[in-house]
């Protein structure tokens, strides 16, 4: 396992737990203008299965730890964007369903078959959530853990604070980098088609009931105010 084709490891960072059912690993991928981060997240059914939320290769040290977590069962490729590395998963775990949103579903299927475009855990642990006013393109999830609430974000939230040199530029340039958490201006631009939707979803996020952190797949996670800060970006993007 983990020598066929599709699964490259770049760096990475070790698994890191957020909560009884919740962890994420946090590593680079490689662009002209140097690394670029990237996380993977993990949610864990009340049955024992995981879900993986924009996969990331690992090495085969971190893979087994993933394992004893539980048995990988669902794989969400978060966007059309962030495929990458989905199909490695499937061929090392080809039970895992595949789960995308209806507007990445043709890009997806160039690479891999597509299982669902909703939410099928059956779980009401962790749900599946397509983002509106993005032409069905962005998804996210919501997990309830012993500790509170966790939002997990793809390219909808951008928190990048420690890029240099080319890279920073980019990323600021692009709205991914910033002093805080933003809206990226390039997603906004490719993938948003009614703000003010996008907006209403965020002021909804921000008085979920105990809600503790938002994990973004590019930056820091954020892990204060979190439904100020959701309520920040409604402002700023309506």
């Amino acid at each position: 396992m983990g020598t066929q084709p599709n699964w490259v490891v770049q760096p990475h960072g070790p698994l890191v737990t957020h909560s009884d059912n919740l962890w994420s690993v946090e590593g680079t991928i490689g662009m002209p203008t140097g690394p670029l981060s990237r996380r993977m997240t993990l949610a864990r059914l009340g049955n024992g299965a995981l879900v993986i939320f924009s996969a990331i290769a690992l090495s085969e040290d971190e893979m087994r730890q993933v394992e004893r977590l539980g048995r990988p069962a669902y794989l969400v490729v978060p966007n059309a964007f962030h495929r990458e590395d989905a199909p490695g998963w499937k061929a090392r775990y080809p039970q895992m369903r595949v789960v995308t949103p209806q507007g990445a579903r043709a890009a997806v299927e160039e690479l891999m078959g597509v299982d669902a475009c909703g939410d099928i855990f059956d779980d009401p642990s962790v749900r599946f959530l397509t983002v509106p006013g993005t032409q069905d393109a962005e998804s996210a999830l919501l997990v309830s853990s012993q500790d509170g609430k966790t939002l997990v974000v793809n390219d909808l939230i951008g928190n990048v604070r420690n890029a240099r040199g080319l890279m920073k530029l980019a990323l600021s340039l692009m709205g991914f980098a910033g002093r805080k958490p933003q809206v990226p201006r390039m997603f906004v631009a490719r993938v948003v088609k009614d703000r003010t939707e996008v907006a209403a979803q965020f002021r909804q996020w921000a008085v979920v009931p105990d809600l503790r952190r938002i994990v973004v797949s590019h930056g820091d996670i954020i892990e204060r105010d979190a439904g100020a800060v959701l309520s920040g970006l409604a402002d700023r993007l309506a």
